[in-house]
């Protein structure tokens, strides 16, 4: 005779002579149509939950599942599936960043078992914000330049960013890197449009640095949205860092930390004092003409002139020049008897044209007249300490 099996029911609702069951279970046990039947204690949740309203795309789309190991998760989407990985133990699916866009839908589909190897299942959809503005910017220096190791990143969003968190939201998605690697720097809001980047010391030379604005997805103000991920790059030539000492009238041009010439120049003569300090260049140009009432000499004032100067270099927006100075050779090396420019002769200032570029940097010493951090790139001028307090982050 056949062994009997044993089965222990909880006292519940016997009816003729069937077995019904109601409100009541042995562990995960389930009771359909008089057959026991086991359910998967695995459960699955999805992030964002599929709530019905719309997510940023930025939002991470995570499978997570409980009491088990996923073992299929596919998303589907308007460019089909959506990749993404598997942690190691199996309990989590994460979605690649950055990629769900705006207006769209996504299918997520996935399967998972318990210990026991019971499936268990989810299916839902979410979709996304669609939005109709979108931020972007332009940035200085472009791809195409080739730039001095003391040249700032400029960015000029197309849209103004006013708040403080607005502002910090747009930083945290900005990161600056030099050759791949990170780079101590920060940023400064100029205006509630413009944002100015500079290292903590001035870049490598002969580098790439690369700005990478992850916006696509992130929502920076009540209607305003990030658009596409941008990677911008540019790169800086050789390290030309100069030095004026105003005292013994000398311009000592070093290339990466290397003495390549010392020219004999003259700078301003009192009354007219070129500045102490960290300048760069801003621009260059073969033929200029100098004026001095740009600098607000009157037309009847004996020190007035207008004459056309070679090689000119500007390093401030006041007026100051690096440039040819013939007229003054006899007294390069020796006085200063200049407006405020840093006059050399003819042959020198072609050479030093030659060999410099804008973002070069020209350091100035000897006199009392101090540079202004907002006088051209004057921004070295400002501490590293103080420059950190004006991030949108501090």
């Amino acid at each position: 005779m056949a062994a009997l099996r044993r089965v222990v029911v909880p006292a519940c609702v016997l009816a003729a002579g069937a077995l019904a069951l109601t409100g009541c279970s042995i562990g995960q046990l389930g009771v359909h149509a008089g057959t026991v039947v086991q359910q998967s204690v695995a459960r699955i949740t999805l992030s964002p939950a599929a709530t019905g309203k719309p997510v940023a795309p930025a939002t991470p789309l995570v499978v997570k599942v409980k009491s088990g190991r996923l073992t299929d998760v596919v998303v589907s989407g308007p460019r089909g599936a959506v990749p993404g990985t598997l942690s190691s133990d199996g309990l989590v699916w994460t979605a690649a960043d950055g990629t769900l866009d705006y207006a769209s839908r996504y299918s997520v589909a996935a399967t998972a078992v318990d210990r026991t190897g019971l499936p268990t299942a989810l299916s839902e959809t979410i979709r996304t914000v669609a939005p109709t503005s979108f931020l972007a910017f332009s940035m200085t220096p472009t791809a195409s330049q080739v730039v001095g190791v003391g040249m700032p990143i400029r960015l000029d969003l197309d849209h103004q960013v006013r708040s403080v968190a607005q502002r910090a939201a747009v930083e945290r998605r900005l990161t600056v890197t030099v050759d791949g690697g990170p780079v101590v720097g920060g940023w400064r809001w100029q205006s509630d449009d413009v944002l100015v980047y500079r290292p903590q010391v001035f870049w490598k030379g002969n580098a790439t640095v690369a700005v990478t604005a992850a916006f696509k997805g992130v929502r920076f103000g009540s209607a305003l949205w990030g658009g596409k991920n941008v990677t911008a790059t540019f790169r800086t030539g050789p390290a030309m860092v100069s030095f004026v000492d105003m005292r013994t009238d000398q311009l000592r041009v070093t290339q990466d930390g290397r003495t390549i010439r010392t020219i004999p120049i003259t700078t301003g003569k009192a009354g007219f004092e070129t500045r102490s300090g960290i300048k760069v260049i801003m621009s260059k140009e073969r033929t200029r003409i100098m004026d001095a009432s740009t600098g607000g000499t009157l037309k009847t004032d004996p020190e007035y002139y207008r004459l056309e100067v070679e090689y000119a270099m500007r390093i401030t927006n006041s007026g100051e020049f690096l440039h040819a100075a013939p007229w003054s050779v006899a007294h390069q090396g020796h006085s200063n008897v200049s407006h405020g420019c840093t006059g050399m002769s003819t042959s020198n200032a072609a050479w030093f044209y030659s060999v410099s570029r804008p973002g070069d940097v020209v350091i100035y010493t000897g006199s009392s007249r101090l540079m202004e951090s907002g006088n051209g790139l004057g921004l070295w001028n400002t501490s590293w300490s103080r420059w950190q307090q004006y991030s949108a982050l501090t």
